[in-house]
């Protein structure tokens, strides 16, 4: 069923909100932030803890992010993955640092390609548990299809996502990370199409972000995926400045979508 997931977006060692595919290796001039916090990771991870909102992620943007990162996972030991940066050879670190999952993302995609080797090193180095593997497959349009898009969203790779690619992926991972970066903070809505294929292609869980801006956008992911796909929202939440969701209406909505004989009455 169709959850809100929350996330801790980590630029210069600062919670903020970008706006997806601004943030650049080489300079600071076309970046555009909706959002920096006053508050330290750690307070977020705190907030996602009390309310028991599972499925939490931590994206380090970025060098200088690593303190922070770890300060969140300490506030919430086993319960947030992480992601930024991670390899086969930092991999088992993080999740003795106390990451629930790791998130792997351009390491994969070397000269643009996608990598089988280096994701079956990251596996070898999580000794080959899949269940403490989230590939982010977060992307951009080109040519009417989507296409991984890595560096900070910078570099579109050849990788197409689509049945194939989906289903290649699948064994090797427990759930799918997929932000829109063409429509990443911009809280301009969602891209429903999009939405409604990684529905078709997935079959283990997968969460999809970029462009929800009101709590109705659960209720709109959930029929589009007819409840298969998780929805991060970030920019528009009141806990990050914006004004279209109220965290606490999106902590709701997680406790009503839970069944009966999921209950501990």
């Amino acid at each position: 069923m169709t959850r809100f997931r929350p996330c801790i977006d980590l630029h210069a060692g600062s919670v903020k909100q970008i706006v997806g595919g601004t943030l650049s290796d080489t300079s600071n001039d076309t970046l555009k932030t909706n959002f920096t916090s006053e508050h330290p990771s750690a307070f977020y991870a705190d907030l996602y803890k009390k309310n028991d909102c599972a499925g939490a992620h931590v994206i380090m943007l970025g060098p200088g992010n690593e303190v922070a990162a770890q300060e969140a996972l300490e506030a919430w030991k086993g319960g947030m993955q992480v992601g930024g940066g991670i390899t086969e050879k930092n991999a088992k670190d993080w999740i003795e640092k106390g990451a629930e999952k790791v998130i792997i993302t351009s390491y994969l995609f070397p000269t643009n390609t996608f990598s089988l080797p280096r994701l079956e090193a990251v596996l070898q180095a999580l000794e080959n548990d899949k269940t403490k593997l989230v590939i982010d497959l977060s992307c951009r349009r080109k040519d009417g299809s989507w296409f991984v898009a890595t560096n900070k969203w910078q570099t579109i790779t050849d990788f197409e996502l689509n049945q194939e690619s989906i289903s290649l992926l699948e064994p090797h991972c427990s759930e799918f990370l997929i932000h829109a970066a063409d429509v990443e903070g911009l809280q301009r809505g969602i891209d429903h199409e999009l939405v409604s294929k990684l529905a078709d292609w997935c079959t283990i869980p997968v969460t999809y972000a970029g462009g929800g801006r009101s709590i109705d956008d659960l209720e709109l992911v959930k029929k589009l995926s007819n409840g298969k796909v998780d929805l991060t929202i970030g920019s528009a939440l009141d806990i990050f400045g914006g004004s279209g969701v109220k965290f606490e209406d999106c902590v709701r909505w997680n406790h009503e979508q839970v069944s009966p004989k999921e209950t501990n009455f």
